[in-house]
């Protein structure tokens, strides 16, 4: 317990830290004291960490003329073909969704996540009208999925939130996640065998993170990107991390999708009704304890 209270605290620490460093990063020279030493520090750091950005501006142009969307292409292509051929090749696993259930989630737990999986939903496929938008014609629909990406930002905030206060405990890393990669939860195999995996496995607490801490990040760069604040340096600079960290993103919300509506038969009445077969619970969920 005394463990998982230090994570947490450092977790929430370095966070609140970097966003606030951030911030005032950003206020007007007339700020003095202790903003202005903590702004000084700030520059000083991203100097270090990033040199004189402006002399990458023929970075950020390359990369944001030639390599971001074929990456995307690849992501958008590549990582549903290769659930596709695990279909095909190993196929969905079944338990007895007749027999004894297990209240797995709450009704509280489903509504959070309803709303948190339809926002995100929008915000993945508008992002990714948004980076193809030139081959759409761009013009009045590429317009009106920008207006719908950022609404969706600013409602998906509120289950982020939630999502991470409720389940931030059952997501820390445990020993047992190591395993778990090794054997990429036992999804390479049409055996039913037990997997070290609590309420949520490694694959799922990856998820978690990348949404949440990760949409964090992606929320605070979407503003500056949309000229709510920031040197022309700064919107450089957050654009290429929007993008990247974009990429990593999509690509979990695909595992995600398939995991949950086609790797495991029947799974999305786990979602409707918060209960699944006790079978798969001890099967898939083997350290969980109910």
């Amino acid at each position: 317990m005394q463990k998982r209270r230090t994570s947490i605290f450092l977790l929430l620490f370095f966070s609140i830290t970097g966003l606030t460093a951030t911030a005032l990063a950003q206020q007007p020279a007339g700020f003095v004291g202790l903003t202005s030493s903590v702004s000084s520090y700030y520059q000083e750091l991203m100097q270090v960490i990033t040199g004189d950005w402006q002399k990458y501006g023929e970075v950020f142009t390359m990369l944001t003329a030639e390599w971001f969307r074929p990456i995307f292409l690849v992501v958008l292509i590549g990582v549903p073909l290769v659930f596709a051929l695990h279909y095909l090749i190993i196929g969905a696993k079944h338990f007895d969704h007749e027999g004894e259930q297990v209240l797995f989630f709450s009704a509280y737990n489903r509504i959070v996540h309803l709303i948190a999986a339809v926002s995100f939903s929008l915000l993945v496929i508008t992002g990714l009208l948004i980076i193809f938008g030139a081959y759409f014609g761009g013009g009045a629909f590429i317009r009106v999925s920008r207006y719908v990406h950022l609404i969706s930002a600013l409602v998906f905030a509120i289950p982020g939130i939630l999502m991470f206060a409720m389940w931030i405990k059952d997501m820390l890393p445990q020993a047992h996640d190591i395993k778990w990669l090794f054997i990429l939860g036992g999804y390479l195999s049409k055996e039913k065998k037990p997997v070290p995996a609590g309420k949520f496995n490694a694959g799922q607490k990856m998820y978690f993170w990348f949404s949440t801490l990760g949409g964090g990040v992606m929320a605070y760069s979407g503003y500056l990107i949309w000229g709510f604040g920031g040197s022309l340096d700064t919107i450089r600079l957050f654009t290429i991390i929007h993008n990247i960290l974009g990429m990593v993103i999509v690509a979990f919300y695909f595992t995600h999708v398939y995991m949950s509506v086609f790797a495991i038969a029947g799974s999305l009445q786990s979602i409707k009704t918060g209960y699944k077969p006790k079978n798969e619970v001890d099967i898939l969920h083997s350290r969980y304890k109910y």
